[in-house]
């Protein structure tokens, strides 16, 4: 693939990696993934299976027991990590809170510009503890943005939040994704969401955790709230449901 200035620009690549904590648990086993730019992918899998390891191998923080990654030159120096949990501090005001990676980075501050994309221009001088769960990751998301990352890591951020604002964060954020062309690695145990969001899901098996199956989700994006209520739509999440089952099966 090639950027805006026609350089040739390098898929990540995960290569048999393998993860072995110091109490001897095998997280994960042979994993292989090729994330390529500006790729929506999306890791489902049952509890245990290793998602959020991947998540943190890649994100430099861990290191893989076995195998490799291999990166784009200074591919790593611009990622965006959104927990499950806001993690914000709650002594400072939300632009403080976005601007901290930006402070510590060195990078110039585009804070305003990232809440304004979010739907937060007006609530850049509140505390977290004045804000609501949904307003509280949109917070999250604006301080992973304003880094402009070429890489989007996202462990299972909507899973603690209510469906209408679940399904408005889920077009918010597919809206920036097919605006700014980042690559997206997103967690989640929900079928529906991987279905919606992604154009590949991987489907993890756990003890060790590994890829058991890879679906592609051929449909045109941006996809339109309307495509849940479609035939196709249906059909791509009971195929990602089998596979999840016989992910299962694969455990026992």
């Amino acid at each position: 693939m090639l950027d805006s200035a026609g350089a040739d620009v390098k898929p990540i690549v995960l290569d048999r990696i393998s993860k072995r904590f110091a109490n001897g648990f095998v997280a994960l086993e042979d994993f292989s993934l090729t994330l390529r730019p500006g790729e929506f992918v999306s890791l489902i899998g049952p509890s245990g299976c290793g998602k959020s390891t991947v998540l943190s191998l890649v994100a430099g923080l861990s290191e893989p027991s076995a195998g490799s990654i291999a990166w784009p030159d200074g591919g790593r120096d611009q990622i965006g990590f959104v927990f499950q949990e806001p993690t914000l501090m709650p002594w400072a005001t939300i632009r403080d809170n976005v601007a901290l990676p930006l402070s510590l980075a060195g990078k110039a501050a585009t804070v305003d510009d990232a809440l304004a994309k979010v739907g937060l221009a007006g609530f850049a001088d509140a505390y977290p503890r004045q804000l609501s769960g949904g307003m509280k990751m949109r917070a999250s998301i604006a301080r992973a943005m304003a880094m402009r990352p070429s890489l989007l890591l996202l462990d299972e951020p909507f899973a603690a939040l209510d469906e209408i604002t679940r399904f408005d964060l889920i077009e918010q954020l597919l809206a920036l994704w097919q605006e700014q062309r980042f690559s997206v690695l997103f967690v989640t145990h929900s079928i529906t969401e991987s279905v919606f969001m992604s154009q590949r899901v991987v489907v993890m098996a756990p003890r060790p955790g590994r890829v058991t199956a890879e679906v592609r989700i051929d449909e045109p994006a941006p996809r339109q709230p309307e495509f849940r209520s479609r035939p196709s739509y249906a059909a791509w999440c009971g195929e990602l449901l089998d596979a999840l089952r016989h992910a299962k099966a694969a455990t026992s």
